[in-house]
């Protein structure tokens, strides 16, 4: 059994990514984790802290899941890396959504706290990093430069999708189209 700050702390992710930073309260995410009143602050002693804590479990889990993608072989040819982002946008959009829309969520907080910017910004350079490692692989000049205007397609793509989805959304054709590009 997960630990019971693992338990708040998914509890309060899935209260962010799908109600919002003004639902996401101490006592919301004691009753989405199915805890006793004042469990989650028993953790976190502020909302910011909450905040923090939930940077610090997407974090955890984005490792996770870069872990498993690096120890898979990267993409040998364009067409598969496309491949690839395109199943990466859809497990985003998906299984993911809650997680997705409340990093999305703790980005827009992040414009007016420093404490949250650092740690996403580091999240963001990993992503980064695994894509100018692919890249690299498929011969692609500027891999890192190339990475990040990739990032930031593929994260535009999440974001209008989360906001105003698209009914039988099929990210591929853009991305293969950038990846080909590039």
């Amino acid at each position: 059994m997960a630990a019971k700050r693992e338990l708040v702390l998914d509890a309060a992710i899935e209260v962010l990514g799908v109600a919002g930073i003004r639902a996401l309260t101490h006592r919301a995410a004691d009753k989405a984790a199915e805890l006793p009143e004042g469990t989650t602050s028993n953790y976190f002693r502020s909302k910011e802290g909450l905040l923090r804590g939930i940077v610090e479990r997407l974090e955890t889990l984005d490792r996770a899941d870069w872990e498993a993608l690096r120890s898979a072989p990267l993409p040998t040819s364009r067409q598969d890396a496309a491949r690839a982002l395109a199943e990466y946008v859809q497990l985003s959009l998906g299984p993911h959504r809650s997680r997705t829309a409340a990093r999305y969520a703790l980005f827009l907080a992040a414009s007016s706290s420093a404490e949250l910017r650092e740690p996403l910004a580091a999240g963001r350079s990993a992503f980064v990093d695994l894509g100018t490692r692919m890249l690299t692989q498929l011969g692609v000049r500027d891999p890192t430069t190339a990475s990040r205007i990739l990032t930031d397609q593929v994260d535009g793509a999440i974001l209008h999708q989360l906001a105003m989805p698209t009914r039988d959304y099929d990210p591929r054709p853009a991305i293969e189209r950038i990846v080909l590009a590039l």
